[in-house]
C-alpha cells in the first residue's frame, strides 16, 4: 500500500480467482478506483478494517470462509457498499447474501461494464447515505417518493396510495433506487415478522403499485426469486 494513491476510493476485491484480480484490477484503476486485494476472508476482514475501502467487491466461495459468512463481519464494523460476485446460480444463496447485508450481486462471469455501472450506483446511494442531511426526497425518473411528507408523485401528479402500497414504495425507495430489495426484507417492512413467507401479498400490492403507475410501471424492476428494485441500476 506503500504507492496508493490516495485521493482515488479504495475498492477490495476479496476472490481466490487471480485471474480475477489480473482482469479487476487494471480495470478498476483505469476507471479511477484504487484495487486492494484479498484472496482468502481473513485478509479480506484485515485489509477492510485497516483501509476503510469505499466498496468491497466480494466472492461468496472463498477457501477459508464461505462468502455469506463474511458480510455480517463486514458489517459489524463497516457500511461501504458490498457487491457479491457469484457463480452460484442458487437464488437461495443470492437471497441470503442480501439478506445478511450485501447491497447488490453481480453473477459468474460477469461483463465488465455492468459490473462497474453497479459499483457506481452503489457508491452514490452510499454518499447520499451519509450526507449531513439525511434523503428524505427518493427521485428515480418521472416518480418523486417524498419519505417525511408520506407522499409520492408521478410527473407531479400526487399517486393515491393505500396505506399498505405506500408502506411498500416507502420500504424500496429506502433502500435506494437500483437497490435490490429481497421479498423477505419487504414483507418484515410492510407486514411484520408473522408474514414473511407469504410472497403472495407481496406480488398483489406490486401488481397494485404497478398499476397506478401506469406508464412508469417499469420502474419497478422484478428479480426473479429474489425481490424487486426501484428503478434501474444505472
Amino acid at each position: 500500500m506503500s504507492g496508493a494513491d490516495l485521493s482515488r476510493p479504495r475498492v477490495l476485491v476479496v476472490d481466490d480467482e487471480a485471474q480475477i484480480h489480473r482482469f479487476l484490477g487494471p480495470a478498476l484503476a483505469a476507471s479511477g478506483y484504487e484495487p486492494l486485494r484479498a484472496e482468502n476472508a481473513a485478509e479480506g476482514l484485515r485489509l477492510a478494517a485497516s483501509f476503510a475501502p469505499a466498496a468491497v467487491l466480494l466472492d461468496l466461495g472463498l477457501p477459508d470462509m464461505d462468502g455469506q459468512a463474511v458480510i455480517p463481519r463486514l458489517r459489524g464494523f463497516t457500511e461501504a457498499p458490498i457487491i457479491v460476485l457469484s457463480a452460484r446460480d442458487r437464488e437461495e444463496g443470492k437471497v441470503a447474501a442480501l439478506d445478511a447485508g450485501a447491497d447488490d450481486y453481480v453473477e459468474k462471469p460477469f461483463a465488465l461494464g455492468e459490473l462497474l455501472a453497479r459499483l457506481r450506483a452503489s457508491l452514490r446511494r452510499a454518499a447520499a447515505r451519509g450526507g449531513t442531511t439525511a434523503e428524505v426526497v427518493v427521485r428515480v425518473g418521472p416518480l418523486e417518493v417524498d419519505l417525511a411528507g408520506r407522499m409520492a408523485t408521478l410527473d407531479g401528479a400526487l399517486l393515491r396510495l393505500t396505506p399498505r402500497e405506500w408502506d411498500l414504495l416507502a420500504a424500496l425507495a429506502r433502500a435506494g433506487a437500483g437497490r435490490v430489495v429481497t421479498q423477505r426484507q419487504l414483507l418484515l417492512a410492510v407486514w411484520g415478522p408473522g408474514h414473511t413467507e407469504d410472497a403472495q401479498y407481496l406480488r398483489v400490492y406490486i401488481g397494485h403499485l404497478r398499476q397506478k403507475l401506469g406508464e412508469a410501471a417499469s420502474l419497478i424492476r422484478t428479480e426473479p426469486g429474489v425481490g424487486y428494485r426501484l428503478g434501474s441500476a444505472e
